[in-house]
């Protein structure tokens, strides 16, 4: 090669590097008020974000075939401190509208639906997905026209949704995830930390799935959808008896094929007050631990069969105070040799025998009416209630106690309590001698000292050992 053809070669490589290297973009920040942050939303690429003034908002929020990355999402958030941006309902759109999107975060945002017939955030039906959504911090109320109305909801296959740190009140269905029909998927899912209080249905209800679509990046393998450390609540009586329904209902996964062995893990969360139906009710794979609830009015938890039946059932260290059935099994008799496992759990109900064909050992039973002989201050309002184990009575609730069921721990956060305490061998949802840290109560649950929560939730779980 001559001197002067090595000499342009040279002087070419800068270019040739830059042709064959990926172009990136990099991350935006913009900045919008009510007047132009429709005009400011088209812009938005992976990476950017929209930091949304205080004001009101009445053009809603189509979030419409946005593509974020997994370590570039796009924000869209309002002020954290201080006056909120408020979008309110307008007739015949949804608020918060999610067609055919990925990856993106909206935070700090108030939706007021006026009580008019709209959803909060949905998911569009007409989308082909949407996955790796996350909501946090909103305050979402007066979705309450009719109980068809929801708050948050998805009707087109979703996955790794984050669902957190919300305040959802006053509206008809708290959180509706899946379509009626099963066809809608919703798939590893992450709720936590979330109140929602005073819906006229379901605080949350995860629809039973049908034959899982194929569809580029759904997961395949099996899959956990965490619910953890939430305040679900119905202390006001439905306006309409006949649409009486559980705080949380869950659906069963696929009965055959990918998602058949996907299961829910349900833990550290406080259930309160239903006047007409049971605080939880469940069926398909549910692992229901370390939570607290209280119904002074009926029945604490029914696994039974709804769309299909209970198959891997686990229910351990729950603490249930109910002025009816406490814990009641029924497998639908198509699935005796499914033996649930419902091991030390704290109950007091009435009747005092509460657990009804169900495959048990170790539990705790009492009456309802003699809860105060045993828990701190059981009949007190949420702020003051105490459902921990007075200390003279701590011997005589784990004396049952011979030989708890194995593998307990094994499920994840299974060896903490409710108020994050270790603490294996024990009846109910706090660590016996362990004062309280968080009074229950209707307010957003703190993150009380306690492993990361991080963990993703399509990390598939270990069963117990029966």
């Amino acid at each position: 090669m001559t001197v002067s053809r090595l000499s342009n070669t040279i002087r070419l490589l800068p270019l040739l590097i830059l042709l064959i290297t990926p172009m990136t973009t990099e991350a935006r920040q913009y900045t919008a008020n009510p007047a132009d942050y429709r005009l400011q939303l088209k812009k938005l690429q992976a990476g950017d974000q929209l930091l949304l003034s205080p004001g009101i908002y009445t053009q809603g929020l189509p979030i419409h075939h946005f593509k974020g990355q997994p370590d570039a999402p796009i924000v869209i958030t309002g002020p954290a401190e201080g006056q909120r941006a408020i979008f309110i309902g307008r007739s015949g759109h949804n608020t918060i509208s999610i067609i055919d999107s990925h990856h993106v975060t909206i935070r700090y945002l108030q939706l007021d639906g006026r009580s008019l017939p709209v959803d909060g955030v949905k998911c569009e039906g007409h989308a082909t997905w949407a996955h790796h959504i996350t909501l946090e911090h909103l305050l979402i109320e007066r979705h309450d026209y009719n109980q068809q109305i929801v708050a948050i909801s998805t009707k087109c296959p979703a996955w790794n949704w984050t669902i957190r740190h919300n305040i959802i009140r006053n509206t008809g269905t708290g959180l509706y995830l899946g379509n009626s029909d099963g066809s809608a998927p919703f798939i590893a899912g992450l709720i936590e930390h979330n109140l929602v209080t005073d819906t006229l249905g379901y605080n949350l209800q995860i629809k039973h799935q049908r034959e899982r679509p194929v569809i580029d990046g759904m997961p395949q393998q099996n899959a956990v959808t965490l619910i953890r450390h939430n305040v679900f609540a119905k202390a006001s009586q439905n306006r309409d008896p006949a649409m009486a329904r559980p705080n949380v209902l869950l659906g069963h996964w696929p009965l055959d094929g990918s998602g058949k062995n996907d299961r829910y893990l349900v833990y550290g969360n406080f259930f309160y007050e239903n006047t007409q139906e049971a605080l939880f009710q469940g069926e398909g794979n549910i692992a229901l631990y370390n939570n607290l609830l209280v119904n002074h009015h009926g029945n604490g938890m029914h696994i039974q069969p709804h769309h299909d039946i209970p198959r891997e059932i686990h229910i351990f260290f729950n603490t249930v105070l109910a002025n009816g059935a406490g814990i009641h099994y029924t497998s639908g008799n198509r699935s005796e040799s499914i033996r649930p496992v419902i091991t030390s759990n704290l109950i007091f109900a009435q009747p005092a025998s509460v657990i009804t064909r169900g495959s048990t050992c170790n539990n705790f039973e009492g009456t309802y009416s003699h809860a105060d002989k045993f828990l701190a201050n059981p009949f007190a309002p949420p702020g003051q209630l105490d459902l921990s184990p007075l200390p003279a009575k701590q011997s005589e609730i784990s004396a049952g106690q011979n030989s708890p069921c194995k593998g307990l721990q094994n499920f994840s956060h299974g060896q903490f309590d409710f108020d994050g305490n270790i603490s294996i061998n024990r009846m109910g949802a706090y660590a016996h001698g362990k004062p309280v840290k968080w009074s229950p109560q209707l307010t957003v649950k703190p993150d009380i000292t306690h492993p990361s929560r991080s963990e993703g939730s399509n990390r598939p779980e270990p069963s117990l050992t029966r």
